[in-house]
């Protein structure tokens, strides 16, 4: 089990979970940031401290945004498990899920 970002943090991406995470598996992706499962330790430092409140553990995802389950895990399907988000840096691109998302109004 592990916990998992979900659609309220797309276009948001506050990153206090970021400072809070202590295996540092919150990666930032374009418009939101995504919990590597295969690092995530499942500690829930993170989930708490969520303005947005986008984080939950995998088995309490309200059912509107089970897919956002995939979404974390699929994310890092080309990247494997690199050990820490600070080594890599913002990765430009998103999961496609969250991509085709209809742009904030006064966005390009």
């Amino acid at each position: 089990m592990t916990y998992v970002i979900a659609l309220p943090c797309v276009d948001l991406k506050d990153k206090a979970c970021v400072d809070e995470c202590p295996v540092d598996c919150i990666y930032e992706g374009d418009r939101m940031l995504y919990i590597n499962p295969d690092e995530c330790i499942d500690c829930g430092a993170c989930e708490p401290i969520c303005p947005a409140e986008a984080i939950f553990y995998e088995d309490d995802l309200p059912p509107e945004w089970k897919a956002y389950e995939a979404v974390n895990a699929e994310f890092f399907d080309d990247l494997g498990t690199p050990g820490g988000a600070a080594r890599i840096g913002p990765l430009p691109r998103d999961h496609d899920l969250v991509a085709a998302l209809p742009q904030p109004a006064g966005t390009a």
